[in-house]
């Protein structure tokens, strides 16, 4: 067996089991005699990702009362933030008749949490580094929030980097019962200047200059209907904002800047306004041929 009909394969299992882990209800008949359900497939856990097509003649979609963004096949993807509670209800509005309602149980995982029985170091950030802060934040959350016409979303992602797992998503410390901020992506550590490819095809939405303060050199590529991958601590970058990047293509090199202890890349995904992990978005390698 070649190993790209494997990774079809593991693919047709993968949404077979999603298919299964969620049933749909019983088929409603639309008064034009369509059916009237959810395609959906994915991984239904906190920060998970889930792929989907509405019913047809889907005029609006909605997921916890937010706006879904849908693809003009009525496909679409969501996002479980790494929080993300037991339940979600996702709701299309049709052309005709009433609106079609699904609802989704999200499990929940068990973080990485480590306890730490120290004091958390604190310190009041300066008024000149709140200021620097506060463009720095407005200027992400702006390149976060542009929809292109990228649709790598629509793949299975690759690592954009080869070399050690250092850090994974969700993961936590807290200092005498108090928690810090979850780990938000996952650490690559492949030593200084480890070529760092775009993971799935998008647009680039954000490359500095200039640095920023916490993040260093970044670039953040659109995926198309509201997800997004942003790379942090750069030591080169090699792309431009409105770029089209293809997967696998070079987009920097790894670096230890902005507020980081060592080389390595951070990859942070989000869906909208939800932490998702990274690896969720792959397809997992197969076996020997």
């Amino acid at each position: 067996m070649t190993a790209r009909l494997a990774r079809l394969l593991i693919a047709g299992v993968a949404w077979a089991v999603c298919t299964a882990q969620t049933p749909p209800p019983p088929m409603n008949e639309a008064a034009h005699g369509e059916p009237r359900q959810f395609l959906l497939a994915g991984s239904f856990r906190q920060g998970g990702i889930v792929r989907g097509v509405a019913p047809p003649r889907t005029i609006g979609l909605t997921f916890d009362g937010k706006r879904v963004p849908l693809g003009t096949d009525r496909s679409f993807i969501l996002g479980f933030d790494r929080d993300h509670p037991g339940k979600a209800v996702l709701v299309a509005e049709l052309a005709e008749g009433p609106p079609v309602e699904r609802e989704l149980e999200i499990a929940s995982r068990k973080w990485r949490i480590e306890h730490i029985a120290l004091d958390r170091r604190t310190g009041q950030p300066s008024e000149a580094f709140l200021r620097r802060r506060a463009v720095e934040l407005a200027r992400i959350q702006a390149a976060r929030g542009q929809m292109t016409d990228a649709q790598g979303w629509r793949q299975f992602f690759t690592l954009p980097s080869r070399g050690r797992i250092s850090g994974v998503f969700g993961s936590q410390r807290v200092y005498n019962g108090e928690p810090a901020s979850f780990h938000t992506g996952l650490d690559i550590a492949g030593g200084w200047g480890a070529e760092v490819v775009a993971p799935a095809d998008g647009v680039v939405v954000l490359a500095g200059p200039p640095m920023f303060s916490l993040e260093g050199n970044l670039v953040i590529i659109d995926h198309g209907l509201g997800l997004n991958s942003a790379f942090l601590h750069l030591a080169t970058t090699a792309v431009r904002a409105g770029q089209h990047v293809r997967q696998g293509e070079r987009i920097g090199t790894a670096g230890a800047t902005g507020r980081a202890t060592g080389p390595h890349l951070h990859w942070s995904v989000k869906w909208g306004d939800a932490r998702v992990d990274p690896l969720e978005l792959m397809l997992p390698e197969p076996g020997p041929s």
